[in-house]
């Protein structure tokens, strides 16, 4: 992670900061013994939450070390398809 550059860094810190406070709200509900579908609904915005912080660092690794020059012979255009693929997946 050390290469991604400052200002992605800072966005996915951010994510990491939104999931952690959606987990703060889990642990809140359970702790007040909540409606069971409070809890649901916050573990599936948590788990929105990690797919796309998956995603974005799995976006980023494929931008950053496989589509460079000297790496794998991946087109651009097959880096796209696999991102777009891996975002569909992550749904």
């Amino acid at each position: 992670m050390a290469d991604i550059p400052g200002k992605e860094r800072v966005k996915l810190l951010n994510r990491v900061k939104r999931i952690r406070g959606q987990m703060d709200a889990v642990e809140r509900t359970l702790a007040e013994n909540k409606n069971c579908a409070d809890v649901l609904m916050l573990l599936a915005a948590v788990r929105g939450g990690i797919n796309g912080l998956m995603a974005e660092v799995l976006e980023d690794h494929v931008r950053l070390h496989l589509l460079q020059d000297g790496h794998v012979p991946l087109t651009p255009d097959l880096g796209e398809e696999l991102i777009d693929l891996v975002r569909a997946y992550l749904k």
